[in-house]
């Protein structure tokens, strides 16, 4: 059965998922743009400890944190996307879900990725959160775990960036030189899918030109009903049922597409959460957890 929150209206959610940042009293430190962000400074594999998270950039001035667990051997490589209203792009507030996701025996890369303050538009970001992943499965290989399973986790407008380079395929990424990798799942939290909304920061992230037909290929919706999900994928939806920001019924008319093309699907409507603890690691940690554990073991060599 279908759980719906009370509506906002749409021109007062996208003003808020424009700033997207916690509410007084959340408990949740601001996700402010810092210096160690986007941070040009690499720490290679040689040179970091054993275990100790590797950062680099994967694109000149776009930074990625990798970090693994103990031991060699495949793992899966979970990469991280944070929100910010397409706005900003900071890691900083995913980090404890990265740290409890890597003890659990995955390998993460926590991205950073072109934003609309920093004047790029779409396909820009979609295009680096592509590439990212392909950097990330390089790296995680040079460290020692080659990825048995690709998972993207994306929160708020880094759940639409997550979700849009998982249906799509193999039709974002650009230039990147690392080679394509097959995305074997996708966890959204609290995502933006529908992106036909004529307002706030969608405007921006479009360049502020607003086209149904234009922003098709920018809508996970669209990829969605148009049953072009690769073979296999399988997509986890989380959403709080007191998220004012970003309404539930975007997750459920994404998941009713999903179902619609016979998408393997995990809904998860959590009572009592909102925009801002929704991907908090205590909240999203066990779900991921309990989705990945879904998945098979590493590929026999």
């Amino acid at each position: 059965m279908r759980q719906l929150v009370p509506c906002v209206s749409a021109l007062a959610v996208l003003a808020m998922i424009a700033g997207c940042g916690p509410s007084a009293g959340s408990g949740v430190a601001p996700m402010t743009v810092t210096e160690s962000s986007t941070s040009s400074e690499a720490t290679s594999p040689e040179t970091s400890a054993p275990g100790a998270p590797v950062t680099a950039d994967y694109l000149p001035g776009l930074a990625a944190t990798v970090r693994v667990s103990d031991g060699p051997g495949h793992a899966p490589l979970v990469v991280l996307v944070p929100g910010g209203g397409w706005s900003s792009a900071d890691p900083n507030g995913l980090v404890p879900l990265a740290e409890l996701l890597t003890a659990s025996g995955a390998t993460t890369s926590l991205i950073t990725y072109s934003t609309t303050s920093m004047g790029a538009v779409f396909p820009q970001p979609v295009d680096d959160v592509a590439c990212a992943v392909r950097w990330s499965a390089e790296q995680a290989t040079a460290m020692g775990h080659p990825p048995s399973r690709v998972v993207l986790v994306g929160h708020s407008a880094g759940g639409h960036l997550a979700t849009l380079v998982a249906l799509s395929g193999d039709k974002f990424g650009g230039d990147c030189a690392p080679p394509v990798v097959a995305v074997d799942g996708v966890a959204g939290l609290a995502g933006v899918y529908d992106t036909t909304w004529p307002v706030g920061a969608l405007n921006a992230f479009f360049g502020g030109v607003y086209s149904v037909d234009g922003r098709a290929k920018g809508s996970p919706l669209e990829w969605a009903k148009a049953g072009a999900a690769p073979a296999g994928l399988r997509v986890l939806l989380v959403h709080g049922d007191e998220d004012y920001q970003v309404p539930l019924e975007q997750t459920t008319l994404l998941a009713e597409a999903l179902e619609a093309a016979e998408v393997d699907l995990t809904l998860e409507v959590l009572a009592g959460e909102d925009h801002m603890t929704v991907f908090d690691a205590a909240v999203a940690g066990p779900i991921i957890k309990r989705w990945l554990a879904a998945f098979s073991s590493a590929p026999e060599e």
